[in-house]
Parts: C-alpha cells; structure tokens; sequence
C-alpha cells in the first residue's frame, strides 16, 4: 500500500531493480503494479491503492505491444483513484524510429504512439530516443504532456573514461554521430563516425570513409541502441581491419539476444556494456542518478 500523500513510484514486477534504484535515489516508496494474464492473453491490472495525488510510472517500453496496453489500464485507473499528476518514466521509450511513411500506407508510429502517451499522462521523460528527422521529443509527444529526452551521454563518458582511459570512440554509422560526440566530449577523447550503407534490416556496410585513426589504440564503439548488434559487429571489422588493438562496445539501450552477443564476440567486440535502461546482462552503467537529479531538479515530485 502506498502513503496516499506523499508521491508515491509504481513499477512493473519485472522492473523492480532500476525501478527501486530511482526510488531510493528519490526518497520515495515504491510500489508493485500487480498484473496478471488470463488465458486468451489479457492483461488483469492491480495498482497498490489508496494513490497519492502525484505519483511516477516507472515502466521501460521493452516489451512494446503488452506494455502500452499495461500503460493505458494502468494510467486510467490511476486517474479514477486521486492521482491529478502522473508522470511516465520511460528510460526506455518503444516505436521512435518510424517517423515518417516510408510506403503509402504505413503508419507514422511515433506520432501515433507519441500522441497515446502524451494523452495519458502529464509528464513523459525519457532518455536517449531514436530521433532523427526530429530534434525534441514534444514533437513527437503531444497532447499536453511535458515531454522530457534526457541524455546518458555523461553517466557513459564517465564510465568510458574510467575503463578505458585511452580509447578512441568511434560512432558506426551517421546517426550514432549526436551520441558518440557528446560521449566524446565527457570523456575528454577523439572521436570518428563512420558511414553504414543498409541492405534490408539485418545486413549492413560501414566504411571509414575519412581513414579510422584507430591503428594502434583501443577503441570504444558507441551507439544510442543495439537491436541485433549488426552494425556494431560491422564496425568493429573496420576498425580490427585498420589496426584497432581492441574493440568494445557501449549502448544506452541494449535490446540484442544471447545470440546476437555471441555474433558482435566473433565479430571482434571483447566487452560490451549498456546503461539499465532496459534490463540486460551487459548493464553496467545506472541511470538512477541521472533520472533523480533531474526529476528533484524541476518540480515533478510535489
């Protein structure tokens, strides 16, 4: 049962770890969302009540289908029980990187998702979002929430300048070019982006068009997102290829599979590590801090 004054974090079972994390940071309870699936797959949803007049989801969208159907029962209800203020915390934010129709037909998912979220709830803060053809999340997020994108840029330039001090950082294709520049900065080391030629969604060309200035040092790959690792395992033959004495990898958002971590080892990566973003064996950078500091720093906990 949550204090029904105090601001309260619900969280999802399976995302108690991070979850709790940014509790603690916070100072404030947390709470499990019980839910349960009946047998033709629907989801029966429980919030811990009495609710606070202002409370935090904590819900990571890895699992993206069931967890907006999770969102929706569960902010609504919010609603119906006292909570006049209710912010997402995504660190995690699913269906950003269809931005526009490619083919008639398709649907615009980041505007449409963007604009569910951004009805059901009056703060959505995330980090990291795969944006591109956009520069801020409220284009993405309407309806009236205020629309957060913090970035893991420092948390991961400190962890790379901690563990591997001597390192260039290499962006594999141009849209990892924002991350690993920033990462760059924090970590006081040189960077290069290379340029990914895409053949389909899983086969891929990265190239070094300007000559990788890697022979010789170890280099750090990084990138907003690995989803099967393939372009990171590509950049990682480049840069072997020109010299590199070593290859690691560092993403804010791990999605790949036990098998897509085995292909980015043959392919050269000796370590790779993620933020807690999303629940992963390669976490290794926490995100609580980040997400604490800026929550207490602009009045979202009452």
């Amino acid at each position: 049962m949550t204090d029904p004054i105090r601001p309260a974090l619900l969280h999802y079972a399976d995302q108690e770890a991070p979850a709790r994390r940014l509790a603690h940071a916070l100072g404030l309870p947390a709470a499990v969302i019980e839910t349960r699936r009946f047998p033709d797959g629907e989801t029966l949803l429980r919030l811990p009540v009495p609710l606070p007049p202002r409370a935090l989801l904590f819900c990571a969208l890895d699992a993206p289908d069931t967890r907006l159907v999770e969102l929706l029962l569960a902010s609504r209800t919010a609603r119906e029980h006292g909570v006049a203020h209710l912010t997402l915390v995504a660190p995690y934010l699913c269906y950003m990187r269809q931005d526009m129709a490619f083919r008639p037909g398709e649907a615009v998912s980041q505007r449409i998702v963007g604009g569910l979220l951004g009805g059901l709830f009056d703060a959505v803060i995330t980090v990291d979002p795969h944006l591109h053809r956009i520069t801020r999340l409220d284009e993405a997020v309407t309806g009236g929430a205020r629309a957060i994108a913090l970035t893991a840029a420092d948390p991961i330039g400190d962890f790379v300048a901690r563990t591997v001090p001597d390192a260039v950082l290499v962006g594999p294709d141009e849209e990892s070019a924002q991350w690993v520049a920033a990462v760059a900065a924090r970590a006081d080391r040189p960077h290069e982006v290379f340029v990914k030629t895409r053949h389909g969604d899983r086969e891929v060309d990265v190239v070094a068009e300007g000559g990788a200035p890697v022979s010789g040092r170890p280099v750090v790959l990084v990138d907003d997102i690995a989803s099967s690792g393939r372009t990171l395992a590509q950049a990682a033959r480049v840069c072997l290829a020109a010299g590199a004495r070593s290859v690691d990898a560092i993403v804010t958002h791990a999605l790949c599979t036990q098998a897509d971590l085995e292909a980015m080892r043959e392919a050269g990566i000796l370590r790779f590590w993620s933020t807690d973003a999303l629940a992963h064996p390669s976490n290794a950078v926490p995100l609580a801090p980040l997400l604490a500091a800026w929550l207490r720093a602009h009045d979202l906990l009452g």
